[in-house]
């Protein structure tokens, strides 16, 4: 289940309905898909086959075509990242930078951690989501954040797109933003 810490005061929020509240109030979308579902064998494996993701895709078929109905997503697909991933750190020092996008961001996770960060209102400030397996979160266009991985490294998430050549990252400078 997710859980939010507020980087200015951390403060820490946990549990489905304190969690999507807060987000809800962050204009963040937050919903929670059952993780059990994805068969045993898939659970813990962050090195997919085609045919594995295919399985994942198809596992959350009817949660995916109802999200992408209600909001507009037109193509989805899976990433796998671990330390089997091939430039693992050059790909998380490309996620790692505070940006917006042309369209939502959106992760569904089906195995592994990762987390958020995200520009709330000038009362909240920056905030990180850490969202685990079956947490499904759509961070709007305009919203300034980005995407890394817990310590463990290891995520599979459905990721959907209004564009069918993917998202398109705008860089955000903001001085106000401390990495931590």
């Amino acid at each position: 289940m997710a859980e939010i810490r507020i980087r200015n005061t951390e403060e820490r929020i946990s549990g489905e309905q304190n969690v999507r509240a807060f987000l809800e109030s962050q204009e963040v979308l937050y919903e929670h898909w059952d993780a059990s579902k994805l068969p045993g064998h898939l659970q813990d494996k962050f090195v997919l086959s085609d045919e594995e993701k295919a399985e994942i895709l198809a596992t959350y078929d009817v949660e995916i075509r109802e999200l992408a109905e209600r909001r507009g997503y037109k193509t989805w697909d899976i990433v796998a990242l671990s330390d089997a991933t091939p430039g693992l750190d050059d790909i998380l020092k490309r996620f790692e930078q505070v940006h917006t996008h042309t369209e939502d961001e959106v992760r569904a996770i089906t195995a592994g951690r990762g987390i958020f960060i995200i520009k709330g209102g000038e009362d909240v400030g920056y905030f990180d989501v850490e969202l685990e397996a079956g947490d499904v979160i759509s961070v709007p266009e305009t919203i300034p954040h980005f995407f890394t991985l817990m310590d463990n490294r290891q995520i599979v998430a459905v990721r959907l797109f209004i564009e069918t050549e993917g998202w398109i990252a705008h860089p955000f400078e903001d001085p106000a933003f401390i990495k931590a």
